[in-house]
């Protein structure tokens, strides 16, 4: 799970804004063409916000670096902006290899704000000492890659929410986009916070240590009963530990207004799976689909939502409706394992063990590493009455996989004994931006503000949208949209790439990732090169794409898997048993 972020606790220094302007002086200068460029009318973008550099020697105040990002953040998201999460930067530095408490180049935060399709950065340094702070920050325009004049504040520690409330204002209205609220109005919007409340969410949020994480975050809650935040995070503590009977009264605090309600509510569901009460998680996924169907803006579809309601359903004995989502769930991700996997098990469940066989075959198409769907496949076939051909399918494995890789399944069809091996899904992404669509933002003066519905960035905001649902044709009516814009876009075609893939046009999504690879080199978008050669058997292709993304991203999750898949596929996230 990702980590949100940080803030104060004891005291700093104050230097004059001209001393500071001189030590934290950024390279990159505003030109005048960059004047002219943003002198236009006010047009929302997204935001993404990088940690804050200490410019400072005391590491005691080194937590003010997320903390000042975490602030950030929820001033602009209380303001109507749009803009990443502290866990969205987090899962791309992931992606990336890098070390979420790494130093970023300016050139390498170009690079994570392109493939988020970020409008615009925010980056800032503070220097503190004693009871006092001085913060400057800045706006980097990703397209044109202009950098607005440094914006200064100095003050008190114990000001720190007012003196970023007015920094972050004096940033909007410095960038030259006519932004139109007033220092009031701004300030209007902000959620009060006490300043040891938020200290101890901050420091509960980056604590290593659980017991440390919990103690911090309970102290936050308690000093503020009315911000969710730390009860969210709470909830995600103790959820992450399985658990749930402390983790759900947490989750029951988190208002519906709040960005993280629908992960509160989905985890909630998971819950349920975990202490086996399928007819309170029937309940919870079920309303849940309901409402995301509802919301325009969340996508209709959601397939991790409809595994576990599926779950919930053949648990119950509701096998025509477990069918039905696990079906729907395959079909919106055609190349994830687990749905025709659980599929499988509902059809053993039923003692179906024909159908069971070419569920558990489907898995294994959909992930030809993974040992346990060929080990369930080779059940399914023998329980079928097929023992010589499962056993000749044995001899002859190859490849990405051998005999010795796959183990030999050996229980029962009982529906407690089926349930152990169910793949729960845990985790659940809508969208990684942190706050309401642009277009839903009412400003004081009464009228919508909107981002531009023919600007390429919200193309392809919309084409990942469509993608996260399930919704391929508009996911690549937006990419090709893009495209259409701007022919080298490498995010475009990224995109295009992986719906072409999850359309089963393998060959056109070769050719999408290959042009995206040209406008930029991406350990992601080799990955995804990797496991299409892997399933059209192409192995020393996929094994020159996987070695290339790891050059890129030494760290990064997918292709470290997919390498360790490839290298020996005999995994422990591979036996039988557990939830993925």
């Amino acid at each position: 799970m990702g980590r949100p972020s940080r803030i104060p606790r004891s005291s700093l220094i104050a230097l004059s804004a001209v001393l500071f302007s001189a030590i934290f002086l950024l390279t990159l200068p505003l030109s005048s063409e960059a004047h002219t460029a943003l002198a236009t009318n006010y047009q929302q973008g997204v935001y993404l916000v990088f940690p804050f550099e200490n410019a400072g020697t005391s590491p005691r105040h080194e937590w003010l670096s997320q903390g000042l990002e975490e602030l950030t953040i929820q001033q602009l998201s209380a303001a109507g902006e749009e803009i990443y999460s502290h866990q969205a930067l987090a899962r791309e530095l992931d992606r990336d290899g890098l070390p979420r408490t790494s130093r970023l180049s300016r050139a390498s935060m170009l690079h994570i704000a392109e493939e988020l399709d970020a409008d615009y950065i925010v980056v800032g340094r503070f220097f503190a000492k004693d009871s006092s702070l001085t913060i400057e920050a800045r706006i980097l325009a990703v397209n044109s890659m202009t950098l607005q004049a440094p914006i200064v504040e100095t003050g008190t520690l114990d000001s720190l929410m007012d003196l970023q409330t007015r920094l972050v204002w004096r940033l909007l209205k410095g960038s030259g986009k006519n932004y139109p609220h007033t220092q009031e109005d701004f300030a209007k919007r902000q959620h009060p916070l006490r300043l040891d409340a938020f200290e101890h969410y901050v420091r509960g949020v980056i604590a290593v240590d659980d017991e440390i994480r919990i103690r911090e975050l309970r102290e936050a809650a308690r000093l503020e009963p009315a911000w969710p935040q730390p009860d969210f995070a709470l909830g995600m503590t103790y959820y992450v530990r399985r658990d749930c009977s402390s983790a759900l009264p947490w989750f029951a605090r988190v208002p519906k207004v709040h960005e993280r309600y629908v992960e509160a509510v989905f985890a909630t569901g998971v819950c349920r799976l975990f202490t086996d009460e399928p007819d309170r998680a029937e309940d919870v996924f079920a309303a849940l689909l309901h409402a995301l169907e509802e919301d325009p803006a969340a996508g209709s579809e959601i397939p991790a939502i409809l595994n576990n309601l599926g779950i919930a359903h053949g648990r119950q004995g509701k096998i025509a409706a477990a069918k039905a989502d696990l079906a729907r769930a395959s079909e919106l991700e055609p190349d994830e394992d687990d749905y025709p996997f659980n599929l499988g098990l509902l059809a053993l469940q039923g003692k179906d063990s024909k159908s069971a066989t070419k569920y558990f075959h489907e898995a294994t198409e959909r992930a030809p590493d993974n040992a346990e769907d060929e080990a369930m496949y080779l059940y399914a076939t023998e329980k079928s009455g097929k023992k010589a051909e499962a056993d000749k399918e044995r001899a002859e494995l190859s490849g990405v996989l051998t005999a010795e890789d796959v183990p030999v399944i050996r229980l029962n069809a009982k529906k407690e004994s089926l349930a152990k091996l169910q793949r729960i899904k845990s985790e659940l992404e809508l969208t990684a931006l942190h706050t309401v669509s642009a277009e839903s933002v009412t400003v004081a003066s009464g009228a919508e503000t909107t981002l531009s519905a023919d600007s390429v960035s919200a193309q392809l905001r919309r084409g990942r949208q469509a993608l996260s649902a399930g919704k391929l044709a508009d996911a690549e009516k937006e990419f090709r949209g893009a495209l259409g814009q701007d022919s080298k876009n490498a995010t475009a075609h990224r995109g295009l790439g992986e719906t072409l893939h999850r359309e089963g046009k393998n060959d056109a999504a070769i050719g999408e990732l290959l042009a995206s690879l040209e406008g930029r080199d991406s350990a992601i978008a080799r990955t995804m090169l990797a496991k299409i050669y892997l399933e059209q058997k192409k192995n020393e292709l996929a094994r020159t794409e996987v070695e290339r993304a790891l050059k890129i991203a030494p760290n990064y999750e997918e292709a470290k898997k997919l390498s360790e898949h490839m290298k020996n596929p005999k995994q422990d996230e591979n036996k039988p048993g557990g939830v993925r």
